[in-house]
């Protein structure tokens, strides 16, 4: 009680001061609860990165912190190879804070009630940094002599990290898939299930140039006998150019996909959207989100996407 009445008078001044509620509710757990030292040293450091996430994010008062906040948080914090356990144990500690937050009148409802951490154990996908993936697709064309298989190869590997696809995915695409424009793609995932995907300006010049080999094509990506590019060819193909460019890690078709969806969440920390570009029913380390918008999607995904950026007011 004691613990309660001196965080009202830290706010009686109207002020949002998250690291006094903090050192209040700790207080609360030594006096009250009579926590050991070492428990309240593992609350006090896990809540030090709830803070230092309200700061990061300018968050202006607790009602402004919902769930969509912490998954994001909890899925940043495990690719930056945080545990599944210390990731339950922190999420333990959040809520535990909230409920105190709750009952004090400043939370109308507990926003880490009901998350879950990562399995533990879980491996995490690889992924190339944004800087390592933009010079792979940089390196392409100067490390093969044939100028077509140079294009094909650029458009190939450009459009799967752009749009994320999944290899069967992208070597299925047909050119009457794409909105006029190439800045939307329309996509048959598994279970013939359908979704639209933004198509970043870097992949769409890639397209371009690829087009002009291919005029008469259907298949973006043909092979051989009328049909499609076949997904084993892609897998040797990008394991060939990492190769040449000296890349020691192994290069697969889904590490660009990993790495896409990688880079917009760690940008826009919208795990909804990443869930709508990449098509997944359901994410093991998320939950699952209802629908949005395309329109919502593409401005995420514009934002957030680093080789999607808009030169100047117009789209490139």
């Amino acid at each position: 009680m004691a613990a309660t009445d001196a965080t009202v008078a830290l706010h009686r001044d109207g002020g949002f001061d998250p690291a006094a509620d903090v050192e209040a509710f700790l207080q609360h757990l030594a006096v009250v609860r009579r926590l050991s030292d070492n428990t309240l040293a593992a609350y006090r450091r896990d809540l030090q990165r709830l803070l230092a996430f309200l700061n990061e994010n300018a968050l202006a008062d607790w009602r402004a912190l919902d769930p969509e906040h912490l998954r994001g948080l909890v899925a940043r914090e495990h690719r930056r190879g945080l545990s599944g356990k210390s990731l339950a144990r922190w999420l333990a500690a959040v809520r535990s804070f909230c409920r105190w937050l709750l009952r004090d009148g400043r939370l109308d409802g507990n926003p880490a009630a009901g998350l879950r951490a990562p399995k533990v154990g879980r491996k995490l996908p690889s992924v190339l940094d944004a800087d390592a993936t933009g010079a792979f697709l940089d390196g392409i064309a100067g490390h093969e002599d044939d100028p077509r298989l140079a294009a094909r190869d650029r458009a190939l590997f450009e459009l799967a990290y752009s749009s994320g696809l999944r290899v069967s995915e992208l070597v299925a695409v047909r050119w009457t898939d794409f909105s006029p424009d190439r800045t939307e793609l329309r996509v048959v995932g598994k279970g013939g299930k359908t979704r639209i995907v933004p198509v970043g300006r870097s992949a769409r010049e890639a397209l371009d140039d690829w087009r002009g080999f291919s005029p008469g094509d259907d298949w973006v990506f043909p092979g051989r006998d009328g049909k499609h590019l076949g997904a084993r060819a892609v897998q040797i193909r990008i394991r060939l150019l990492g190769q040449r460019q000296g890349i020691a890690q192994r290069l697969h078709p889904h590490l660009l996909r990993h790495s896409c969806a990688s880079h917009v969440l760690e940008s826009s920390q919208d795990l909804r959207s990443v869930q709508e570009l990449l098509g997944h029913a359901d994410i093991a380390t998320t939950q699952i989100y209802t629908h949005l918008d395309f329109q919502h999607l593409a401005r995420v995904y514009d934002a957030a996407h680093p080789r999607a950026r808009r030169k100047g007011k117009h789209q490139a």
